[in-house]
């Protein structure tokens, strides 16, 4: 799988600055439709899930996975954002708010061992 394909440049619009730009690596926009996935997932689970469980079976059998799958999407994308950054020198701001999650997910399973409950 070839990852270094770029969009071409004239495909956003002229004299906007570098940053603004939509990613141009496929690990670009792998790292944002990851991190975008993270944060749906997250809305979803905030609400919704966390009100409606209610018996230790429905929390186990839904929320751990979902719960999983959530986080894990946050990792990923920062991640692949990470390597989109410094591997294929992306430029995009999306990019840089990808990390965002990534980091987010790093600081919940620091602060899960080494705080006591």
């Amino acid at each position: 799988m070839n990852t270094t394909s770029r969009i071409p440049p004239d495909t956003s619009p002229t004299g906007w600055h570098s940053l603004l730009r939509r990613p141009s690596t496929r690990l670009g926009w792998w790292s944002v439709g990851l991190a975008v996935t993270s944060v749906v997932l997250n809305l979803i689970n905030s609400p919704i899930l966390t009100g409606l469980i209610g018996s230790n079976l429905w929390r186990v059998r839904i929320g751990l996975p979902f719960s999983f799958v959530m986080l894990s999407c946050g990792l990923v994308a920062g991640i692949v954002g990470v390597i989109a950054l410094i591997r294929q020198h992306e430029h995009s701001l999306f990019v840089w708010l990808a990390l965002i999650p990534g980091l987010g997910v790093v600081l919940f399973v620091l602060g899960e061992f080494l705080v006591p409950h």
